[in-house]
């Protein structure tokens, strides 16, 4: 089920903007027992939205890890995001004109205040269960730090505790082909199509290995002198995001990404870590390039209760959300296991 909250009280952003109102945009599957503890909170990544079913195949169901028989599944819409939770295409109150680049700087942070409220909202006490990727992982780790108490196994794949200079490079690369495009830079509302096909044309190489492009794309015409698979993939997959995702929003959840610092005003990452209550599971993707096993074992060994797991995928960062499977045995041990 859809639904969405209106929380019609100002929100107060890290860096002190103020936001007038919230709308937060969520689907919930199962019901929550009486004790309030059974919940399963999924964080999403950069460009998906709260619909799990839609962009995790094979996770939520009956039967499945998220199985709405047993758990009350939670998952919100990330403030800055174009799928109904307020963000740059949402209409500025106070100017009856969209927020386009005036959306000001969100952090990691500001997702998880956004969070709690909706989970006050919806009664929750204890979360049984919040995992993430990517993203998702930031959201999921900050929630465990920032409120200890509440989150009770955090399980955090392809992810990290604070972003690296290599994902930094990527983010800003992808900035960069989108300030190429006049008509982003131009504040236009129906602008900034050509830029973001081409930050996402930078996207997926992080997202895949190597290994998976040359043996997904390869040519069987070896004297071919145009017209190459891989490009034509390039080119698909951007057509894909441009019809789905808003401009303003991509650059300003990239900018979002670049914020992820666990240590922040807590004395540094290692002593942040320290603050997490909750029983851990970190899973990695052996082939990722973006988010390397190193960061995955860094929290690990920096977080009591933690376990770790890796998972041997051809497909690099993109693996979590393709071996269902792999990902699914590893949290069923882990959940034994705690």
């Amino acid at each position: 089920m859809m639904d969405t909250l209106k929380y019609n009280q100002p929100f107060k952003t890290e860096t002190g903007a103020i936001l007038p109102a919230l709308e937060i945009v969520y689907s919930t599957w199962g019901k929550l027992n009486s004790d309030c503890n059974n919940v399963i909170w999924v964080c999403h990544a950069l460009t998906a939205n709260s619909d799990v079913e839609s962009w995790w195949p094979g996770m939520v169901g009956k039967g499945l890890l998220f199985d709405p028989e047993k758990y009350f599944i939670v998952c919100a819409n990330i403030l800055g995001s174009c799928y109904g939770t307020t963000g740059p295409a949402s209409m500025n109150p106070e100017t009856g004109n969209p927020w386009l680049r005036d959306f000001p700087l969100i952090t990691v942070r500001d997702l998880v205040n956004a969070h709690e409220i909706l989970r006050n909202h919806l009664g929750i006490k204890k979360i049984h269960t919040i995992i993430g990727a990517s993203i998702g992982g930031y959201q999921a780790l900050e929630y465990s730090i920032m409120q200890p108490e509440v989150i009770l196994r955090l399980v955090l794949l392809a992810s990290n505790a604070k972003q690296s200079p290599w994902a930094i490079a990527f983010s800003e690369s992808q900035r960069l082909a989108m300030e190429a495009d006049q008509s982003f830079t131009a504040n236009d509302p129906e602008g900034g199509k050509k830029g973001l096909k081409a930050a996402r044309s930078i996207a997926l190489i992080s997202y895949r290995s190597g290994f998976a492009y040359n043996q997904t794309q390869a040519e069987e015409d070896e004297e071919k002198l145009t017209s190459f698979k891989a490009s034509s993939y390039q080119a698909y997959q951007g057509d894909k995001l441009i019809n789905r995702f808003n401009p303003f929003s991509y650059w300003c959840l990239t900018c979002l990404s670049d914020t992820h610092n666990t240590g922040r005003g807590r004395g540094g990452v290692i002593n942040a870590l320290k603050k997490v209550n909750a029983d851990v599971l970190c899973i990695s993707i052996k082939s990722d390039i973006l988010f390397p096993v190193k960061e995955q074992q860094f929290v690990a060994s920096n977080i009591r209760n933690a376990q770790y797991v890796e998972i041997d995928s051809f497909y690099g960062h993109d693996g979590f959300l393709i071996e269902s499977e792999l990902v699914t045995e590893a949290v069923r041990k882990f959940w034994e296991m705690t």
